[in-house]
C-alpha cells in the first residue's frame, strides 16, 4: 500500500500543476455571457430577422437553454413557444389618391401623400371629407381637447405632427404615439398627418413602406386594432392648398403648436379619394417564454417578467461585393438575452426559490416596431394582472466598466427603489435619464405592458466612467450597422455584472411582501391603471 501511494503521489502533483486555476464565479459567469453572445451573434444566424429561419434558429438555442437551466416551460400548450401570427403588408402598386378642393380634382403623387399598407383591407377605396383637427390629441388629465366642438364621425382628419409643446417627453411621445386610437374614439374615418410639422422631415415616404403586426383568429391587426380606413401623411405642400381653400394659414398654426390645448380645428372644404390594394405575407416567429415557479402559497401565483429581444435586423439588402451584409446584433440585443440567461441560472443556483413566480422571456419582432411584446402583452400566458412587474434587458453597451445604470420609466412606479437597492448593493448609482429629448421609455417591448398597466422598466448602462462617450460613438458607428457583431472589444466580465445586477433585481421583486405600485398622480398609472393602488413617492 505504501508503495502505491509513492506511486500516485507524484501523479497527483503532475496533474495539479498542469490543470488551470479554478474560475472565480465572476469568470464562469463572464464565460457564460460570452458563450451566449457568441452563438447568438454568430453569422450562422444571419441576422436573427423576425420568421426567419436564423431567428427560429436563435429562439431554439434560448429554449434548451432554459431546459438545462431547469426552468419550466411557460408557452402555449406546455411548450417553450408562444408562436405570434404576424402578416406583412405591402402596396400592390402606388395608391392613387386625389383631393377634391370645392370643385377641382388634386391629384396626389408618392411625394405629396403616402398611406400606411393596410393589415386588414386588401382592397381600399376612400371617398371622405376632411377636418383639421390640430395635433390630433385629446386628453382630459392634461386638459387638452384638439376635437372641441368638432364633428368627425366618418370623417378623415387631418393633424400635424407631434404632440403639443411643454409636455413631459415621455407623455409627448404617448400621446404621439396615440393619435391613430385617439381618432378612432372619436369615429373618424382616417387619420391624414401633415409630414414637415412638428418638427420633423418634410418626406411622407416613410408611411407608404411595408409593414408588419400581429394579426388574431378573426384577422384583426394589433395596430389596425380601430375602425380606421386609412392612416398616411400629406406633404406641407399639399397641405397649404386645404389650408388656403379654408381661408387659414398652416405657418400660423404650426407657429402656436407649442401652446398646448390653444389650437382650434375646423371643416376643410375638401374630400380625399383614394384606391388602393395590398399584398400580403402571413407568418409566424416565437416568443420563448421560461417558467421558475415561486414557493410562496398565495404570491406564486403572481410573476415578475424578465426578459429581452431575440430578433435583429437580418441581413442586408444589395450588399456591395465583399460587403458585410449580416446584422449580427451582439449588443442589440444578444447581450441582453444572455445576460437574462445568466440571471436564469443564478436563480437556480441559489437553491432559493423565489417566493413570486419568474418569467423569462425572448421577444421577437422588437426591431418591428415592438410587435412580440405586444402580443404576449395582449394575449399572455399566464392571467394578465397577475404579471405585477417588467423588466427590460434591451442593448447594455458593454464596451466600458460601468458605475451606473438608467432605468428608462423608472421615476413612474416603486421599481425605481428596488433597482435603487439592488444598484447600491454592487456600488452602481442609478442616473436619470441622459436622453430625455429621445423618449426612450416608449420605444422598447415594456412599454407594451405599460399601456396595460403594468408597471415596467427598460435597464440600459448609464453614461457615468466614460459611458457617455462609448454610448456616442456606439450610436455613431455601430447601431443597426453590420459592424455591431463580435468584432468589437466587449468587456465580458460587465456582462456577468449585468447579469448579476438583473438578478437582484427581480429576485428582490419576486421576494418582496408588496407589488409594485405607480405612483399618485403619476400620468401613466392613472392613464392605463385607474383602479389600482397608488404609493407615495
Amino acid at each position: 500500500m505504501k508503495s502505491f501511494r509513492l506511486l500516485i503521489a507524484p501523479l497527483a502533483l503532475l496533474a495539479l500543476a498542469a490543470a488551470p486555476a479554478p474560475q472565480s464565479a465572476d469568470e464562469a459567469a463572464a464565460g457564460r455571457v460570452r458563450a451566449d453572445v457568441e452563438f447568438l451573434a454568430s453569422d450562422l444566424l444571419d441576422g436573427r430577422d423576425t420568421g426567419s429561419r436564423g431567428h427560429e434558429i436563435g429562439a431554439t438555442y434560448v429554449a434548451s437553454q432554459f431546459r438545462a437551466i431547469g426552468l419550466k416551460p411557460g408557452g402555449t400548450g406546455g411548450s417553450w413557444y408562444q408562436q405570434v401570427p404576424f402578416r406583412q403588408s405591402h402596396h400592390k402598386s402606388a395608391p392613387k389618391a386625389s383631393l377634391v378642393i370645392r370643385n377641382e380634382v388634386v391629384r396626389l403623387d408618392e411625394n405629396a401623400f403616402a398611406a400606411r399598407p393596410s393589415l386588414t383591407q386588401k382592397s381600399r377605396k376612400i371617398d371622405a371629407p376632411l377636418v383639421f383637427v390640430g395635433h390630433g390629441v385629446s386628453d382630459s388629465k392634461l386638459g387638452i381637447d384638439d376635437y372641441a366642438g368638432l364633428d368627425v364621425r366618418g370623417k378623415i382628419v387631418v393633424a400635424l405632427q407631434g404632440s403639443p409643446g411643454g409636455l413631459p417627453s415621455e407623455v409627448s411621445a404617448h400621446l404621439d404615439s396615440s393619435k391613430s386610437t385617439t381618432a378612432a374614439a372619436k369615429g373618424a374615418a382616417g387619420l391624414i398627418q401633415i409630414a414637415g410639422t412638428g418638427g420633423r422631415g418634410g418626406s411622407v415616404g416613410r408611411f407608404g413602406r411595408p409593414v408588419i403586426d400581429w394579426v388574431d383568429p378573426t384577422g384583426k391587426s394589433a395596430s389596425e386594432g380601430t375602425t380606421l380606413a386609412v392612416v398616411g401623411a400629406i406633404s406641407r405642400q399639399a397641405a397649404e392648398r386645404l389650408f388656403d381653400a379654408a381661408n387659414h394659414s398652416l405657418s400660423s398654426f404650426i407657429a402656436s403648436g407649442d401652446n398646448p390645448g390653444a389650437m382650434r380645428g375646423f371643416a376643410i372644404p375638401a374630400r380625399l379619394r383614394l384606391t388602393d390594394e395590398m399584398e400580403w405575407r402571413d407568418f409566424t416567429s416565437p416568443e420563448v417564454i421560461g417558467l421558475l415557479p415561486g414557493s410562496d402559497p398565495l404570491l406564486a401565483q403572481e410573476y415578475v417578467v424578465l426578459m429581452g429581444h431575440l430578433d435583429h435586423l437580418g441581413v442586408k439588402d444589395s450588399p456591395k461585393p465583399g460587403e458585410d451584409s449580416i446584422y449580427n446584433g451582439a449588443l442589440d440585443n444578444a447581450a441582453g438575452v444572455a445576460t437574462m440567461l445568466e440571471a436564469a441560472r443564478k436563480f437556480v443556483a441559489s437553491g432559493k426559490p423565489p417566493r413570486r413566480s419568474v418569467l423569462f422571456i425572448a421577444n421577437t419582432g422588437e426591431e418591428k416596431g415592438l410587435r412580440g411584446a405586444d402580443y404576449f402583452a395582449a394575449q399572455p400566458t399566464v392571467p394578465r394582472d397577475k404579471i405585477v412587474g417588467v423588466v427590460d434587458l434591451d442593448m447594455p453597451v458593454l464596451l466600458y466598466p460601468f458605475t451606473d445604470i438608467v432605468a428608462f420609466g423608472g421615476d413612474h412606479s416603486t421599481v425605481a427603489r428596488t433597482i435603487a437597492d439592488a444598484a447600491g448593493s454592487m456600488g452602481v448609482s442609478v442616473s436619470p435619464d441622459p436622453m430625455p429629448d429621445e423618449a426612450i421609455f416608449v420605444r422598447s417591448d415594456h412599454y407594451r405592458f405599460v399601456t396595460r398597466g403594468i408597471p415596467a422598466i427598460l435597464l440600459m448602462t448609464g453614461y457615468a466612467n466614460g459611458g457617455e462617450a462609448k454610448w456616442k460613438e456606439f450610436f455613431d458607428k455601430t447601431y443597426h450597422q453590420p459592424t455591431d457583431d463580435l468584432s468589437q472589444p466587449i468587456l465580458w466580465d460587465q456582462g456577468a455584472r449585468y447579469a448579476e445586477l438583473n438578478y437582484r433585481i427581480s429576485r428582490a421583486l419576486a421576494d418582496a411582501d408588496q407589488r409594485p405600485l405607480w405612483y399618485k398622480g403619476d400620468y401613466f398609472g392613472d392613464t392605463f391603471a385607474p383602479s389600482q393602488p397608488k404609493a407615495d413617492r
